[in-house]
């Protein structure tokens, strides 16, 4: 199976909060994992703000980013065409979303995912309003 994580289930995976255990099962069940290139650096924003606001000291920062890379070696990452920049504009026209939200389901519409991993309420509602298979995690 084919699985589509956008940033806010994927960060579970760094960062210790309800839903991390139920990630990682999935990550390790998981026949193919695929992100979004937009996951990188807004996982790097998280660890960031976690940084300055003292919450991991700044070696536990340095390892945050560096299981980051090497987990993304492991992946399929999809990039930002012009097709699903297209297909993100129409999203955003017909869901109440924030533009990165849109683009996590336009990418993973276009990388023909089994199924959608989001911990975002409005983002699974219009990712199952456009067909895709849905898993919220909390």
């Amino acid at each position: 199976m084919n699985i589509f994580f956008d940033s806010s289930a994927w960060a579970k995976r760094y960062i210790a909060e309800t839903g991390s255990d139920e990630v990682e099962s999935i990550c390790m069940n998981a026949e193919n994992v695929t992100l979004s290139v937009l996951c990188i650096p807004e996982i790097i924003s998280a660890f960031t703000r976690l940084k300055r606001e003292n919450k991991v000291t700044l070696n536990q920062y340095k390892q945050l980013q560096k299981s980051l890379y090497k987990d993304i070696e492991d992946v399929i990452l999809i990039n930002i065409s012009l097709e699903i920049i297209g297909y993100t504009v129409n999203l955003i026209k017909k869901y109440p979303l924030r533009t990165l939200d849109t683009l996590h389901i336009a990418c993973a519409k276009f990388g023909k995912v089994d199924l959608l991993i989001t911990s975002d309420y409005r983002q699974s509602e219009a990712a199952k309003g456009i067909g895709l298979e849905v898993e919220f995690i909390d």
